[in-house]
């Protein structure tokens, strides 16, 4: 009987050239600019402003749950332009926001957010500035949502009596 410590091994070294095409295409790819890297201005502007968290993006709109102020607020970014947009009547003072989607077009953000002791979901509606409470049909508490890029429906993960659900929600 042999020891583990005279037992010949096993395994083979592997070939040195498969080894070497991988490093090449690897340092390849890296010279020619194909691997993934932050948009830097709009990336130290983001980094600037503050943290930020949850982020969903959408065409050319980015929705993020940032703290400003002292409170988290929901925030859009048009991408191509590098610039906030407002959300004029979304962020109320006493409202905490959990999550957030967004559709394409960038025109209407769903938001899950602790208003008052509860969680609710809204629909904010950037053309018309209005916020619409959606009711959770059987009652329940959002936690997460998202948005169709169509943004005729969405999407939201709920609670009830302890069991997480998805529900599909048609945008009236």
């Amino acid at each position: 009987m042999t020891s583990l410590m005279t037992r010949p091994p096993r395994w083979r070294r592997p070939p040195a050239v498969p080894l070497l095409i991988a490093l090449g295409t690897g340092l390849l790819l890296a010279a020619c600019g194909a691997m993934p890297r932050p948009m830097a201005g709009l990336d130290r502007a983001l980094t600037a402003a503050g943290p930020s968290r949850d982020p969903v993006l959408a065409g050319r709109w980015l929705a993020l749950i940032a703290e400003r102020g002292g409170r988290d607020q929901v925030q859009l970014i048009d991408v191509e332009r590098g610039l906030p947009v407002p959300l004029p009547g979304l962020n109320r003072p006493d409202a905490q926001p959990v999550s957030v989607g967004l559709n394409a077009a960038g025109d209407r953000l769903a938001v899950v957010r602790r208003l008052d002791g509860r969680t609710e979901l809204v629909l904010y509606r950037r053309a018309f500035q209005s916020l619409e409470p959606i009711p959770m049909q059987p009652a329940g508490v959002p936690r997460r949502v998202s948005l169709q890029a169509d943004g005729r429906q969405f999407a939201v993960e709920v609670s009830r009596g302890g069991v997480w659900q998805v529900d599909l929600i048609t945008v009236p």
